[in-house]
């Protein structure tokens, strides 16, 4: 019994190997840290760089014959699109896109409804059967709670653009974590096009 006891003491003391069980505790949320912050900081890189690209196509596209001649494409719509995704793919590895265009009248009608000019029953809502009137931004006859209409409009118009990539992690371990395999970056930007023409009024819609 005593050299039992003896023997736990001398364990009790002994000190060696403690720095590899102590590492050994720590290696797996200390390299979950690492390359959680090396995931991060890739993320916001390839954000920065999608918002860059995309603040540089839409000021080239103002104009009223942007030169997007190196890009494929039947539209200037499609070049611009071309255009962000052959700048972008060299940082953003096996991305896919999806790219919106929209156009409207003002800077104040982005992500709004089309405007109301007449609120006969003052419930601040668009009813045709009491003759209510609105500004038909994309001309469909119709109000729309989106007041913008897709492409790249006219003269003095503004357009809208919104991007947004979906690509693999660059650290795919993460999802052993519970984070998902895939970045999901979106870049926004709203520019006025050039005056080269007199702006396109929309027709005013009333109710019967």
């Amino acid at each position: 019994m005593r050299k039992i006891i003896r023997h736990i003491r001398k364990l009790r003391s002994d000190d060696r190997g403690i720095a590899a069980t102590e590492f050994g505790l720590i290696v797996v949320p200390l390299m979950v840290i690492l390359l959680g912050a090396f995931d991060i900081g890739y993320q916001s890189y390839v954000r920065a760089q999608l918002q860059g690209v995309l603040n540089d196509v839409a000021r080239t596209a103002v104009v009223e014959s942007p030169d997007f001649s190196g890009y494929a494409g039947t539209s200037t719509e499609e070049r611009i699109e071309n255009a962000i995704q052959e700048r972008v793919n060299g940082i953003a590895r096996n991305a896919t896109y999806t790219i919106t265009q929209t156009n409207f009248y003002e800077f104040s009608g982005v992500g709004n409804a089309e405007k109301l000019l007449t609120d006969n029953n003052t419930n601040g809502e668009y009813d045709a059967v009491d003759g209510d009137c609105f500004e038909d931004i994309n001309n469909n006859g119709a109000f729309d709670l989106d007041a913008g209409d897709t492409g790249q409009g006219g003269a003095d118009d503004v357009v809208y653009y919104e991007v947004t990539i979906t690509m693999p992690r660059i650290v795919p371990v993460m999802g052993l974590i519970g984070v998902p395999d895939n970045y999901a970056i979106t870049a926004q930007a709203a520019v006025r096009n050039q005056p080269f023409e007199d702006q396109v009024v929309p027709p005013t819609v009333c109710g019967p």
